[in-house]
């Protein structure tokens, strides 16, 4: 029997999917970010952030997609034997360096040092991490080496006007051949990890000992982030102890440096950025700050170092957030819009309570270090870093995993951005001193910084006339008073410090059906999943402030 040709055999139509979000401009639909950029003075640099949003929103994602894919490669040698210890990257990596150094990324605060600075960088790399997190550690490590390298004055004369020029030079060439540098860092030894007094990596002086001088450092370190950088600030071991300098990967002569790249790390996420274990085989540094205070020295960059974890987490979660929240607009379930059924309402405001309580304390954070000059606000920095570090980088992988949830199997698939989210999630918990070295940073903060714990009470004050917060904050100041086993429980007093200092944040701001809503759901003392806020609460108005706009 003669069959019947269908020369069209499609099985389905293509429906009921969300609009891509590519072209978005991630500054322009993020109402809680320009907000809060408004409320501490950083609104200076609107045109500035929302050129970068377009940027982030638009090319730079797409650059981050590329970067990922491609990962970074280390060649050791050349193909004539020479060993060269080079990293090489995919194009999009290099664009991404390119437009955040143009931008001002590693540099704003130090070129412009006005009211606003930190903030508005804050508000650049925020937009930025969204679009790429692995190109953010060498722009942080650069902005963060600033503090350190000032400590050394002839060291800093010769660096720092091409750290701060704004041009990225990828090239790898000596540093008077440059027309821009960026910084790295080499800490921790495989014996120590986190506790670098453990290090074993000596330096030995090549003429007059001291600050500013010469020395030969040999050795090894277990991560050295970004190997490619033209210097990078590390620990070695003098005979007056652990001291910090500054290893440049060209001598003054134009030679390659006795610096060795064993190996990239093979990590759970962070792809874009080259992690590396390096040996030091009488590598020429130059010492910074004070022999045998290194840590000292270089917890001036760990300070500002860990105050991106703080931006990288926040971004991560709004860009998470934002990811649900256009998918819930436009996917259907039974005939009506996701965002319309009820529990998942639930579940997004929620999301969107966490995302903009992390962007307050974060820009909150910056708004000290802008105004560093009062004692009050030193000492909030000092131990703000910790708690922020702590708390806002250990709700991040979960927040991030509920929003994948949003989309169900879309949000597990690597066309969307939300797997990539997810591995980076967990880096900024980790680098830069894991949840007990805060905790524990957090009580020697208010052990040993004079009148620490006083700036945080008068910080919080009593709950502004929020019975629920006051509540808080008394059995907080109560919970200080018992010093009993106190290192036990430094986590729980880190998680209240940090709720507290939330709550009255989003509270002054004067939204109340955001801080309602948050004391609400974070200040009864019960750890719960997302989703779970309770009744009577004014969702809509939550989920219509956070919606890409």
């Amino acid at each position: 029997m003669a069959t019947r040709h269908v020369p069209l055999a499609e099985t389905h139509a293509v429906f009921n999917q969300a609009p891509p979000l590519e072209g978005t401009n991630l500054y322009l639909v993020d109402r809680p970010l320009q907000a809060w950029i408004r409320r501490y003075r950083g609104d200076w640099a609107t045109l500035r952030l929302e050129a970068y949003g377009a940027l982030a929103g638009g090319p730079l994602m797409e650059a981050g997609f590329l970067a990922n894919e491609h990962k970074p490669v280390l060649r050791t040698h050349d193909r004539y034997g020479h060993r060269i210890d080079q990293v090489d990257f995919h194009p999009a990596y290099h664009q991404l360096m390119a437009t955040a150094v143009e931008h001002g990324i590693p540099s704003l605060p130090w070129t412009e040092p006005r009211a606003g600075a930190h903030v508005a960088r804050a508000g650049l790399m925020y937009l930025h991490n969204q679009a790429e997190a692995g190109t953010s550690c060498p722009l942080t490590m650069t902005f963060a080496s600033v503090p350190a390298l000032r400590q050394q004055p002839e060291i800093a004369d010769v660096w720092l006007p091409k750290l701060l020029h704004g041009a990225y030079d990828p090239r790898n060439l000596p540093l008077a051949q440059k027309t821009g540098v960026t910084i790295g860092m080499a800490m921790t030894e495989k014996q120590g990890g986190t506790d670098v007094r453990a290090n074993t990596t000596q330096a030995h002086p090549v003429g007059q000992p001291g600050p500013g001088q010469a020395y030969e450092l040999v050795g090894h370190k277990w991560f050295c982030s970004a190997p490619m950088c033209d210097a990078f600030l590390t620990l070695a071991y003098t005979e007056k102890g652990l001291s910090c300098f500054l290893l440049p990967r060209h001598r003054p002569d134009g030679e390659r440096n006795a610096f060795y790249i064993q190996r990239l790390k093979n990590k759970l996420g962070n792809w874009a950025n080259a992690s590396s274990e390096v040996e030091y085989r009488g590598a020429l540094a130059w010492m910074v700050g004070e022999e045998g205070r290194g840590v000292p020295t270089i917890l001036s960059m760990v300070s500002m170092t860990r105050f991106d974890c703080m931006i990288g987490s926040s971004s991560l979660m709004r860009q998470a957030l934002t990811q649900a929240l256009h998918h819930c607009q436009h996917r259907q379930v039974g005939g009506r819009a996701l965002i319309d059924q009820p529990l998942m309402r639930n579940v997004l405001a929620d999301l969107a309570l966490e995302s903009e309580a992390a962007l307050a304390l974060t820009l909150r954070m910056g708004h000290a270090l802008d105004e560093a000059a009062s004692e009050h606000e030193a000492i909030f920095a000092r131990l703000v870093t910790a708690v922020g570090k702590y708390w806002i980088c250990k709700r991040a992988p979960a927040m991030v995993n509920e929003a994948q949830e949003c989309l169900g199997g879309a949000g597990y698939v690597e066309e969307t951005i939300l797997p990539r989210l997810y591995r980076e999630a967990p880096v900024n918990s980790i680098w830069e001193g894991s949840g007990n070295v805060q905790c524990l940073d957090v009580l020697r903060a208010l052990s040993k910084e004079a009148g620490a714990l006083e700036v945080l009470f008068a910080e919080l004050g009593d709950g502004q006339g929020e019975a629920r917060l006051a509540g808080h904050i008394t059995r907080l100041k109560a919970a200080f008073a018992d010093t009993s086993d106190i290192q036990y429980r430094a986590r729980q007093l880190t998680e209240d410090i940090a709720l507290a200092l939330q709550a009255k944040l989003l509270l002054e701001a004067g939204n109340a059906a955001v801080s309602d809503a948050f004391i609400a759901s974070r200040l009864n003392g019960q750890a719960r999943t997302y989703g779970t806020l309770p009744r009577a609460l004014e969702v809509t108005a939550i989920l219509e402030r956070s919606l890409p706009a």
